[in-house]
């Protein structure tokens, strides 16, 4: 994997996608005022303990834009409201549930298969990648699919303008709240297209997810249109982005090491396996943030209250004190506790949804083209934000 990483220029910031190790499983980063976490046990206690680590790093700034969509946003939610929340979508991504979509799943992924145009070529990430959780999860939502395309422009942009947050600003001046503000803005017609279907549901209820949220209660309480908004906003948008980079990570893994290709190819019992080794070396989601409530040591590492700490996922499935030979794809490794879809209480809501997915495209890529390659004189490109892994476009060869 460190060859693949340098033959298509991945985010230069990945050194664990270069076959290197961090000197210290955390370091204090000055410019950023930031904490990162590199160790896959220091990882793993941050994820488990939501007590001492808060999901809302929000509450660190002044900012009104930065905070701006924060009510209802499962991601930025600490117990008791988080599993109060959780639990009113967490039923429709239950395994049971889940599998009676395989049949849907397969039906959509025939029908963008026989849409491509050229047999001897696909671009995975607009052929199929992108398009198929998009269509589950809006037809789980309630919304058009059709829209597919809106979506993809919105989440582009939003994708497009997030980055690592810096600590030295805190308190933003009138410039740099203008430019959150204009940000914010740019994701606006997203929110604005789901708050018109809240409204509509809440006149006319259908048997879907939307209308389940905007009936739904706590405490005897009905969500506010932001909280629905907000949610179904993230069900949306980390509902594809997952399956979508899961996909195209795990093609990419496995044209990298031909002769896996060829035993999956030949044994499909290994697609799990396969899915599951491309999550650990090439984790969609790298990092995922955190906040200090009370002083914490961390590997030795006195780190104050209110501080912000960023767990990379992607180096913790790297760590040579966990994994042996862990720059090494083996779609056979067993155990693989990676934490590519997270641990703890904020595990990706949809992984039974997003492995099926996979599970099914990926088999059905290998039954319709005997040869799936990349194209070196057309390389794939990558999401661009360092917190994220991920093919935004895939050409493939398929002939």
């Amino acid at each position: 994997m460190a060859t693949l990483a340098d033959r298509w220029n991945i985010h230069p910031t990945h050194f664990w996608l270069r076959g290197l190790q961090p000197e210290k499983p955390i370091r204090f980063d000055e410019e950023s005022g930031i904490w990162n976490v590199y160790g896959y046990a220091e990882a793993l206690k941050i994820l488990s303990d939501p007590a001492t680590f808060s999901s809302d790093t929000k509450r660190l700034f002044s900012s009104e834009a930065v905070n701006e969509h924060k009510e209802g946003n499962l991601i930025q939610m600490d117990a008791p409201d988080h599993g109060k929340l959780r639990t009113l979508v967490s039923h429709a991504f239950n395994r049971k549930i889940v599998a009676d979509l395989e049949p849907r799943i397969r039906e959509v992924t025939h029908e963008l298969l026989d849409a491509i145009s050229d047999p001897n070529e696909l671009e995975l990430v607009a052929d199929l990648a992108y398009p198929l959780p998009v269509i589950v999860i809006a037809e789980l939502l309630g919304v058009p699919s059709s829209d597919r395309d809106l979506f993809k422009e919105w989440v582009t942009v939003m994708l497009e303008d997030t980055g690592q947050l810096s600590m030295r600003n805190r308190d933003p001046d009138e410039e740099e709240e203008r430019d959150h503000q204009n940000m914010i803005e740019k994701w606006q017609p997203m929110f604005d297209y789901i708050r018109e279907h809240v409204g509509e549901r809440r006149r006319k209820p259908r048997q879907d997810l939307l209308t389940q949220l905007v009936t739904a209660e706590v405490d005897g309480n009905r969500l506010t249109d932001n909280e629905v908004v907000n949610f179904a906003v993230l069900l949306l948008v980390a509902g594809h982005v997952s399956t979508t980079m899961l996909l195209g990570n795990t093609l990419l893994c496995l044209d990298s090491h031909p002769d896996w290709m060829a035993r999956v190819r030949e044994d499909r019992s290994m697609v799990p396996g396969a899915i599951e080794e491309s999550l650990r070396m090439f984790s969609p989601f790298a990092g995922v943030a955190r906040s200090t409530y009370t002083e914490v040591d961390i590997a030795g590492q006195r780190v104050p209250p209110d501080q912000m700490i960023m767990v990379w996922l992607a180096a913790a499935n790297r760590d040579d004190r966990q994994f042996a030979d862990p720059h090494t794809f083996t779609p056979t490794r067993d155990p693989n506790p990676h934490l590519g879809l997270g641990r703890g209480v904020h595990f990706c809501l949809g992984a039974p949804l997003a492995r099926l997915e996979g599970r099914v495209a990926l088999n059905m890529l290998l039954d319709r083209f005997p040869v799936l390659r990349t194209d070196p004189d057309n390389p794939p490109t990558f999401v661009p934000t360092p917190d994220m892994t991920g093919v935004r476009t895939l050409p493939l060869l398929t002939g």
